[in-house]
């Protein structure tokens, strides 16, 4: 298996962040509208159709 690629890593660790950003401030229009864009960027990341891969596998 191949490491994982550095953008798809960092979209990762930013959804976490905004996620507990969001938690600590629900209602924020702003953190849900990053949260959608960043949770639409790692999960169709060109990485998850190499050999079949999916984010659950």
């Amino acid at each position: 298996m191949r490491p994982f690629p550095d953008d798809l890593v960092q979209a990762q660790q930013d959804w976490s962040v905004t996620y507990r950003r969001l938690a600590a401030h629900p209602g924020r229009t702003e953190l849900r509208r990053r949260l959608y864009r960043l949770s639409t960027a790692v999960l169709f990341h060109p990485y998850w159709r190499e050999c079949g891969r999916t984010p659950a596998a």
